[in-house]
């Protein structure tokens, strides 16, 4: 059987990551993965919304109205929330420039896709984690007698240990790995940074298990991923969600609050923070241990957690309430001020 030949929207495609992003525009492997899932899920959209395989998906088929649809579809589908369904559009508008650049005889079809509006965030959305009862149980419902039980098992566990994104734990490999007593990973994060993460002795005693047999027979042993999935290949993002949900599954038969939960890997992440600060941990050292940029990102976390919520009222005038019985109490100027300041 002949092959395709590939389409403009084909070539287009590889000159836009193999070409364009990384030597025109600089960016980062992390920035490149995000622009990457964003056009895999909007060609897969339009395969199913025109009805033909992807790879007969031609330029016509990239426009303003089907955007749309992809965008509404993001949203009532796939329940992303406002901050992903503007990620993915920002992600599909540099590519509906660099396509402008390419082909500008398809300008006007392009133009209704870039004037299309990011959407008002509205409220925060409230960051879902887990609770410490939850997290025992996702870990207990991972049967590690199963062939891939081990790996499931350190995966989660290094997840919550380090509260690395997703992807930073996806591109370890074993050199990023130090087992020996100071245990540590080497995490490589958004922008090119690198950061060390220190990891519990039983964390990297997972690790060193799960790692062992394939160092053996890799030619370079240094350079094997240390997540891989059934065909021996790097796990990926939509791998691990898909873990998470199987998993989950089974641990919220016997927790009801899982049930209610929108939980996804970066909730693993949202933990790690909550438990730190719950833990005493200050602020400056869990923005530096999650490699933030910038510590107001950090500062979601104490506006999250009901638990240190509680804390910070026991601790703000306790004794305001106790006042006896059939009396009020007494606040004086003095009082209220050091009350005001401790707020």
């Amino acid at each position: 059987m002949k092959p395709h030949n590939p389409t403009e929207l084909g070539r287009a495609v590889m000159r836009f990551f193999e070409v364009y992003l990384p030597t025109l525009r600089g960016m980062s492997a992390h920035t490149i993965r995000s622009y990457r899932d964003a056009l895999v899920l909007f060609l897969r959209f339009a395969a199913r919304d025109a009805r033909r395989r992807v790879e007969q998906l031609t330029l016509a088929n990239f426009d303003g109205e089907r955007m749309m649809r992809f965008l509404s579809f993001l949203e009532t589908e796939r329940h992303n929330g406002i901050a992903t369904r503007n990620a993915r559009l920002a992600a599909l508008h540099t590519f509906a420039r660099f396509l402008a650049s390419e082909h500008p005889e398809h300008l006007a079809r392009l133009q209704a896709i870039l004037a299309i509006p990011f959407k008002r965030g509205g409220r925060e959305a409230p960051i879902e984690y887990f609770e410490s009862r939850e997290m025992k149980a996702l870990m207990r419902g991972i049967d590690r007698t199963a062939s891939f039980g081990p790996r499931d098992y350190a995966l989660f566990a290094l997840m919550f240990n380090t509260g690395a994104r997703v992807q930073e734990i996806l591109d370890l490999r074993v050199r990023d790995l130090r087992l020996d007593a100071p245990q540590q990973v080497r995490l490589h994060g958004k922008g090119n940074k690198v950061r060390q993460c220190p990891i519990w002795p039983g964390t990297a005693k997972l690790l060193r298990a799960l790692i062992e047999q394939r160092r053996r027979s890799a030619a370079d042993p240094g350079d094997v991923p240390v997540f891989v999935n059934g065909r021996g290949a790097a796990l990926t993002r939509f791998g691990v969600r898909y873990l998470l949900r199987k998993h989950l599954a089974i641990c919220a038969t016997d927790v009801a609050s899982l049930r209610d939960k929108r939980l996804h890997p970066h909730s693993l992440r949202h933990t790690t923070a909550i438990h730190l600060l719950k833990a005493g941990v200050d602020v400056v050292t869990i923005s530096h241990w999650l490699g933030h940029a910038h510590l107001n990102t950090t500062m979601r976390y104490a506006r999250a957690d009901i638990d240190l919520k509680r804390q910070a009222l026991a601790q703000v005038f306790p004794d305001v309430l106790a006042a006896p019985r059939g009396g009020r109490v007494a606040i004086d100027g003095a009082n209220l001020t050091s009350w005001l300041r401790r707020l």
